[in-house]
């Protein structure tokens, strides 16, 4: 009999959490070997834990399960996430995909199809719920690729804002006056977007922005950042 399948589960709301502790534990092909409460967690567990399956809600505390999706396929190519969500939302079921995930179901599938889809990635095949399916199908066919083609789904639309402001090589102080924000402000957004993209640098986002297509517009001349 081949071994069980290990598995994380990064899932803040207790009630849901409780449930899948369940449905895990009464089935003989899955293993769970830790549970996260937010996106940080999830991240640091699945490098520390090494698990088959981590089993992701979007909505997380702090690193979004977007984020902490896209982080784990980077630093632990052994493991497969699998989406767990109430929201069937274009930007989300792109987002996760475009993040790595090799799975994405609603938080009101039944058990059966919840245990299968894990068997399913476990070896390496991608998995989507009816509705998701059928969303996915409709976005091919009209040939619309708005939301797939978006740039940096983890950003908030006013981060956005902000980081394709950087990336036409404004300085904090212009962006203020620009958006109408205050200089703190827009330096906490800054700080924010460089961690959600991972670089430690302006330099860095201005390259991953423009590579992503922001920054094309004109650009403008602005003071050093204090």
């Amino acid at each position: 009999m081949p071994d069980a399948i290990r598995v994380l589960v990064a899932e803040d709301h207790p009630v849901y959490r409780d449930g899948l502790r369940a449905i895990l534990a009464a089935s003989p092909t899955v293993e769970l070997v830790g549970e996260a409460h937010d996106g940080d967690d999830a991240v640091r567990l699945a490098a520390e834990l090494r698990p088959r399956v981590v089993l992701m809600d979007v909505q997380l505390p702090g690193r979004n399960g977007i984020e902490a999706t896209r982080a784990i396929c980077a630093s632990t190519p052994g493991t497969s996430v699998l989406i767990l969500t109430m929201f069937d939302d274009d930007e989300s079921v792109f987002g996760a995909m475009q993040a790595g995930a090799r799975g994405y179901l609603l938080k009101d599938a039944q058990s059966a199809d919840l245990l299968a889809a894990i068997q399913a990635v476990a070896q390496g095949g991608a998995v989507f719920g009816p509705g998701v399916a059928r969303r996915i199908s409709a976005f091919f066919a009209a040939g619309d690729l708005g939301p797939r083609a978006r740039p940096f789904p983890e950003l908030t639309d006013r981060e956005r804002q902000v980081l394709e402001r950087i990336a036409r090589g404004e300085g904090n102080a212009v962006i203020a006056d620009r958006l109408g924000l205050s200089l703190k402000t827009v330096r906490n957004y800054a700080s924010t977007i460089f961690d959600k993209l991972m670089v430690a640098t302006r330099s860095e986002a201005i390259v991953r922005a423009r590579e992503a297509g922001l920054g094309t517009g004109t650009s403008a001349r602005s003071p050093r950042d204090e």
